[in-house]
């Protein structure tokens, strides 16, 4: 989009100059914003159509990956409910555990952290995009 973004600003301070009439150069100017905002909706659906294929595939490896990658996820998150109990009952031990984790959890990958980012981020949108053209409910 930063190309087609450049391309805009001096096109709209052209206009200002070869369009002497003000209503006609908002006119104009309008077209160009429209212009843009198709060109980023083209943009979107391109990038959206690769999720929304592998998300409607019949192989279930495919189809449920990342679905299965969040739940997983979650897991590690919802741990922390356990470790509260545990707490309670026996600090030193829930310490323990803490720290053994949190050694676990720093061992894990940078990218790994940024793949989950990512894959939640376009599960939700793949979604999303599912539901407003009427394929899922």
């Amino acid at each position: 989009m930063a190309i087609f973004d450049a391309i805009i600003a001096p096109l709209s301070k052209l206009l200002d100059k070869l369009i002497p009439d003000p209503e006609a150069r908002d006119r104009a100017k309008l077209e160009l914003i429209k212009l843009q905002g198709d060109q980023e909706a083209a943009t979107i659906a391109v990038q959206m159509q690769a999720i929304v294929v592998e998300a409607q595939s019949v192989d279930p490896w495919t189809s449920r990956a990342r679905p299965s990658f969040l739940y997983m996820m979650y897991t590690l998150i919802l741990w922390s409910i356990p470790m509260g109990l545990i707490a309670a009952a026996d600090p030193r031990m829930a310490a323990g555990i803490g720290n053994g984790m949190t050694a676990y959890l720093r061992g894990i990958p940078e990218e790994l952290y940024a793949l989950f980012g990512t894959g939640y981020l376009g599960y939700t949108a793949a979604r999303t995009w599912g539901k407003v053209k009427g394929v899922e409910r």
